[in-house]
């Protein structure tokens, strides 16, 4: 080993979905949304000024900035934006959680959240969930350095009642909570009236999922001014230029479009809650998701086995090979009716 290698900070990644250039699949391994973002981003796409390209783009993007806060009546200093819900997520840690106390979050869920402590030196303590893949809220009673988790959860999918989380802020109001919302417009109820009600809790949410602009890479979070205050001054200082001018410019339309998107969204859960029958006719094994996809397993099957035969067939779908818990687990992002009656297909065949 070189002597400078002793001064390296050595990780271990977080590994992304697989992107595959194969042509002619059906991707469903990443919970990217099967339908077009909103018409009004493509005529913004048209409209945007190519010479505008050779200036800064605006560092506090703030037209998409206000458009946020509208949509959800905030104020726009309630509002903070970044490159993706990964870069908001981490400047999250990076500003909030300083304590040498552990943070908590739990030991089956997105799994940036281990990299980002580890790559920061944040101490961390994981709490199992229970055998039906739920979160104990008891749990998250103990002294800790910050709390974070996802609702509904991933890679389970499952949704943890409004008044449980509210429970598990009342009882770590000393430090911050994190919940990080990337589904939650699939199902369930937003924590966001927290924000009002106590100055510690953090919302994340993205362009990803139930807006179709995972290519634009868009994320947000929404708190107390104070809060999000203090996420911009660590944000100017360490990248000023976070979002892009053609991202500011096509995010506002994807906000402003709020039929468009009610209607997307209410097409994903349909296809999802017509496919849950249909795999639980076929005995496939699965908690009650209120994402964009479903985290099934089958008692006589080999998950793994599955996943290399479906990739055969060009359906693409994600394993995970840690935890082992896990292990005997797909999980399948809900695609358009026509990619899932494919899926539903093989494995009647299949099996």
């Amino acid at each position: 080993m070189s002597k400078w290698e002793k001064n390296v900070r050595k990780v271990v990644p977080y590994t992304p979905g697989e992107q595959p250039k194969i042509k002619n699949i059906i991707k469903l391994n990443t919970n990217e949304n099967p339908y077009p973002p909103a018409p009004g981003v493509l005529d913004a796409l048209k409209k945007i000024d190519i010479d505008s390209l050779k200036l800064y783009p605006d560092p506090s993007a703030q037209n998409l900035v206000d458009a946020l806060a509208e949509f959800y009546g905030l104020r726009s200093n309630q509002v903070f934006v970044g490159v993706g819900s990964d870069d908001v997520l981490a400047m999250l840690f990076l500003t909030f959680f300083n304590s040498e106390k552990p943070i908590l979050f739990p030991d089956i869920t997105y799994s940036f959240y281990d990299v980002w402590a580890d790559m920061l030196r944040i101490p961390y303590e994981v709490q199992p969930l229970d055998e039906n893949l739920h979160m104990k809220k008891e749990d998250y009673y103990k002294e800790n350095g910050g709390v974070i988790f996802p609702n509904p959860n991933a890679p389970t999918g499952v949704l943890q009642e409004l008044s449980d989380i509210e429970d598990i802020v009342k009882h770590n109001q000393d430090v911050i909570v994190i919940i990080d919302e990337a589904y939650i417009d699939f199902g369930g109820k937003s924590a966001l009236s927290l924000i009002e009600k106590y100055d510690n809790v953090v919302i994340v949410q993205t362009f990803s999922k139930s807006r179709s602009m995972a290519g634009m890479r868009i994320g947000y979070a929404m708190a107390n001014e104070k809060l999000i205050k203090y996420l911009n001054d660590v944000k100017y200082s360490f990248n000023s230029y976070t979002m892009n001018t053609t991202a500011i410019a096509l995010g506002v339309p994807a906000v402003k479009d709020r039929e468009y998107f009610e209607k997307t969204v209410r097409k994903v859960i349909t296809t999802r809650e017509r496919v849950k029958k249909e795999l639980k006719e076929l005995g496939f094994v699965f908690e009650d998701s209120m994402s964009n996809f479903l985290f099934v397993t089958h008692k006589e099957l080999s998950m793994e086995k599955l996943f290399m035969d479906l990739r055969k067939e060009g359906i693409i779908v994600r394993h995970f090979d840690k935890p082992e818990r896990i292990r005997e687990y797909l999980r399948i992002t809900i695609g358009t009716d026509e990619q899932m009656d494919t899926l539903i297909g093989f494995l009647k065949q299949y099996l």
